[in-house]
């Protein structure tokens, strides 16, 4: 009796074992779908850029020195100020060089009265051809000499070059000064230039006109945007580049000269690029890839070819056609032909 008990549940083990594998022998009762995050590969325009490191540059500047020796009288501008071209900025006394001018004034008119005299006497034969000549020779003498001095008394006042921005001043009324002596400077900052050396391989596609954009540690983030007016006619043999300069409005004068730029140029525009973010490539040795999620759900890997590389995207040249659902996040979980789930709306507006 008890080796037929032993025999039946022999049996019945056996057949539920039978049923069990006879169960799994067609795969698994359902897939497990895995979750991941995607973006869709989007058609934009996508600007090719240069990064460049310059430097800002006074649209124009200039040392203000001295062309004559000198007692400062008076300072007629304000340090840090603007001033309109040709406005008056410092005073130098001019009492003495005056008299001077008065002088050499009465000396020049008593020569060309005689000079006048010697040419009428000359016409009638009465005098030398060489007595001529003496008074000619004075009358050019005192002529130059009093030019001079007029010359010197306009140089006792300094006027602006151009309008810009005074810089600091050097000397103080009352202050005894010799012919080039340091006075003031002064600075066009409204536009400023940005001076970048650009290499040769990249000058085929720098011209005039060009935009920019330049950033400066001043202003994190704040882009200023200028053109470009000037590429060099030559390359640098030593460092096969080439000086290429644009000019940015600077009315708010936040731009100084000597500030470190980061520009990026603008090389070209492609106005309808596939773009997807970067967190969707898969780096193999040789070859990229990406999962993309077709119409059943399913996660298909395509190899694609990469182009430009933005902040977090990558354009795509080659293997998608742009609308398709990219996998971000999760990939590396999903297997080719791998059911997927995508994540909330929240995740996936987070990734796009």
């Amino acid at each position: 009796m008890i080796n037929k008990l032993l025999a039946v549940s022999v049996l019945c083990s056996a057949g539920l074992l039978f049923t069990g594998c006879k169960k799994n022998a067609g795969g698994p009762m359902g897939e497990w779908p895995i979750q991941v995050v995607a973006a869709e590969a989007k058609r934009q325009p996508v600007s090719e850029t240069l990064s460049l490191v310059g430097t800002i540059a006074a649209d124009e500047m200039v040392e203000i020195r001295s062309e004559i020796d000198g007692t400062v009288q008076e300072i007629k501008f304000e340090e840090g100020k603007p001033v309109e071209k040709g406005q008056l900025l410092i005073q130098l006394d001019s009492t003495k060089l005056a008299a001077s001018v008065a002088e050499s004034e009465a000396s020049f008119k008593l020569s060309e009265q005689n000079f006048e005299r010697v040419k009428q006497l000359l016409k009638s034969d009465l005098i030398a051809k060489q007595e001529y000549d003496q008074a000619s020779s004075v009358y050019e003498v005192n002529r130059a000499s009093l030019d001079r001095k007029r010359r010197e008394l306009k140089d006792t006042q300094v006027f602006a070059p151009f309008s810009g921005v005074m810089g600091s001043r050097a000397v103080s009324p009352g202050q005894v000064i010799n012919k080039d002596t340091r006075l003031t400077s002064l600075v066009a900052l409204d536009p400023v230039k940005v001076e970048v050396n650009v290499p040769e391989r990249f000058l085929s596609q720098v011209q005039s006109d060009q935009k920019i954009a330049v950033t400066v540690a001043a202003y994190p983030g704040e882009p200023f945007n200028g053109d470009v007016f000037f590429v060099a006619p030559q390359v640098d043999p030593a460092t096969r580049t080439a000086l290429v300069k644009a000019r940015i409005p600077n009315a708010s004068f936040r731009l100084k000269p000597g500030m470190f730029a980061n520009l990026d140029l603008t090389l070209n525009i492609k106005q309808d690029a596939v773009v997807i973010p970067e967190a969707a490539l898969i780096l193999n040795s040789d070859s990229i890839s990406v999962f993309i999620i077709d119409q059943a759900q399913r996660a298909q890997i395509r190899p694609v070819k990469v182009g430009l590389r933005m902040a977090g995207n990558v354009e795509i040249i080659d293997g998608l056609k742009g609308g398709e659902q990219v996998i971000v996040e999760g990939f590396q979980k999903t297997r080719p032909n791998g059911l997927v789930k995508l994540a909330g709306v929240e995740a996936a507006a987070k990734k796009d």
